[in-house]
């Protein structure tokens, strides 16, 4: 049962992989080509949109490979492990890496939603806060790993 129900997730994992990597190959270049051309006098605006929502992607993905490492070591009996920890570490990191990309470019992202709509500047704010919301849960479950594999090396000891 525990096979399939991470076959699942392994799979729920690439199919979330798959909209973010069209959005990076289809939407961000038109929103730097629509930053660009509504800010001509601000030359590096397309150079910054790219740099925040590409420099958000690579965080995103590692932390998509750290979900499917966990994952692996989950189908192997491995869970409760510091392979385990460091991996929820690592997806903490990223949660936390990409809600700073995204603050450090909300000032952008006002501008660019000046000239299109202004609800588009709240999904910066919808990223930042379930990044936040990302790596509390990381943090959390990081936390409870470790005081377990604490017990159980305890009670390795006592038997």
């Amino acid at each position: 049962m525990r096979e399939i129900t991470t076959l699942f997730l392994k799979i729920a994992v690439i199919i979330i992989g798959l909209p973010v990597l069209a959005l990076c190959l289809f939407f961000v270049p038109h929103v730097a080509n629509f930053a660009g051309k509504s800010y001509p006098t601000i030359a590096p605006i397309r150079y910054l949109v790219f740099i925040v929502m590409y420099g958000a992607a690579v965080p995103f993905y590692y932390a998509l490979y750290q979900t499917f490492h966990l994952l692996r070591s989950i189908d192997r009996n491995t869970a409760f492990s510091d392979i385990s920890v460091k991996a929820l570490k690592n997806i903490k990191i990223c949660a936390i890496a990409i809600s700073g990309l995204y603050v450090l470019g909300m000032p952008l992202f006002r501008l660019i939603a000046r000239k299109l709509d202004p609800p588009v500047g709240f999904m910066g704010l919808a990223i930042i806060f379930a990044s936040l919301v990302i790596a509390v849960f990381a943090a959390i479950l990081q936390r409870l790993l470790q005081e377990a594999i604490h017990i159980k090396s305890e009670n390795e000891l006592t038997v």
